[in-house]
């Protein structure tokens, strides 16, 4: 029989040989996840580390969001050295999910080689690119009118990975016809890309790799049961999602002012997404802003006792008349518009109110993309909360309580990584 041990770990009795594992992996904008799932969709053990892999663009200045891949791999590295090896000598499958949207170019058969030594094979990529991510803001408004119209519903973004090479190749080379031989082929989710070539951190040679999938596809998946659930996700983003119906099929050509997108989903689902750019990176941003504030007045506090402070601050103030527009990232359908704070009042100026009205404004603008009356019009009955924003701060949590006309409901598993090994196990 299969019990759980003190860390969360199957443990095997003498029933029979042990049961194969699928090993989920998310490389995430600020951190990266391993999980392992048996084939009851358990998650055996969880590990997560952040990369702290942000570094600045040479080429595109303050509007580039680039990171170091080499600092990606050592926390994936890292974070499978922390599972047990008694599992990973179990894993079958490797389930893979990342952030969405960027690119890195490598020079063939260059971008990577194996190192001997530490708990494993390390992966060590070299000749490679920055991940240019899909925070990125180096493609301009009057840059992204000048490409042609993508044949697609999914209108072209700044950030977008082949937005990216268009930046490139117009700025590099005469001629600016796009290298689609760099596109890799697509593939149906769940199945098989290639197989592992050597033992690592004791996976065994030969685990087959499902091909790359989207982190917020799998988040999606690793909770959505119910077509009436809507899914808000609030990490270093935000996201509000919904199941469209059986057999829908998005429009055509892409309406740029449009705030939903129609994500591609599994089994031909489509889900419809208000994807907005401003979530915990607004708030980082603003606790940012008050460590600044308080360095310049010759005083010097930590970033997590700001953050913890202007929480406390703001659960004292259950109500601010004061209205944020968090929008500092601008958004994809109206990349133009930043942020704004009107109806300030001289009662309404202290952190209490300025970090509740921001909450509140993160919340607000989620439902300016995808309107409560939608989610009614389609059954949504209630909503699944989610993300490590969400998670660490209460008074976010309470202000999508009050927003939304719906039970909201935490705690749901909502992890790509855990969405990731799910699609394998499924299409085993």
């Amino acid at each position: 029989m299969v019990g759980v041990g003190p860390a969360g770990c199957a443990e095997q009795g003498d029933s029979g040989p042990e049961p194969s594992c699928v090993l989920g992996i998310d490389l995430g904008t600020t951190s990266v996840k391993a999980a392992l799932v048996t084939g009851t969709e358990r998650a055996l053990a969880l590990a997560q580390r952040d990369t702290r892999a942000h570094t600045d663009s040479r080429e595109a200045g303050p509007q580039g969001m680039e990171q170091n891949v080499q600092s990606i791999i050592r926390a994936l590295n890292e974070c499978l050295a922390a599972l047990p090896q008694q599992q990973l000598q179990r894993v079958s499958h490797i389930g893979i999910s990342g952030q969405m949207h960027g690119v890195v170019f490598w020079k063939s058969d260059q971008g990577c080689r194996w190192a001997e030594g530490g708990p494993g094979p390390a992966f060590e990529p070299q000749e490679v690119s920055p991940l240019v991510t899909w925070q990125d803001g180096r493609c301009s408004p009057s840059f992204l009118s000048s490409l042609p119209l993508p044949q697609s519903h999914v209108s072209l973004a700044t950030g977008f990975g082949c937005a990216t090479i268009y930046w490139y190749s117009q700025k590099r080379l005469e001629k600016s016809g796009f290298p689609v031989h760099l596109l890799p082929e697509v593939g149906d989710p769940g199945s098989i890309a290639g197989s592992t070539i050597s033992a690592w951190h004791g996976i065994p040679k030969g685990a087959k790799v499902g091909i790359a999938l989207g982190d917020f596809q799998c988040s999606v998946y690793s909770c959505l049961t119910e077509r009436t659930d809507a899914v808000l996700n609030i990490s270093t983003s935000a996201q509000l999602t919904i199941s469209m119906p059986l057999g829908f099929q998005p429009p055509d050509t892409p309406d740029p002012s449009s705030a939903i997108t129609y994500f591609p989903y599994f089994s031909g689902d489509y889900l419809a997404v208000a994807a907005s750019l401003n979530g915990g990176n607004v708030l980082a941003a603003f606790v940012g802003m008050v460590a600044q504030w308080t360095q310049e007045l010759g005083f010097e506090v930590q970033e997590s006792a700001i953050y913890t402070r202007i929480i406390q601050a703001a659960l004292a103030q259950t109500h601010s008349t004061l209205s944020v527009h968090p929008t500092i990232f601008g958004e994809r359908h109206t990349p133009e518009q930043l942020a704004s704070v009107t109806n300030i009042a001289a009662s309404e100026l202290s952190l209490g109110h300025v970090t509740r009205a921001l909450c509140h404004g993160l919340v607000q603008n989620l439902c300016s993309m995808l309107p409560v009356q939608h989610l009614r019009g389609v059954g949504v009955r209630r909503v699944l909360g989610s993300g490590s924003a969400l998670a660490r701060n209460e008074v976010l949590r309470q202000e999508v309580e009050r927003i939304f006309p719906f039970p909201v409901v935490y705690g749901k598993d909502v992890d790509a990584a855990v969405g990731a090994a799910m699609v394998l196990l499924h299409g085993k």
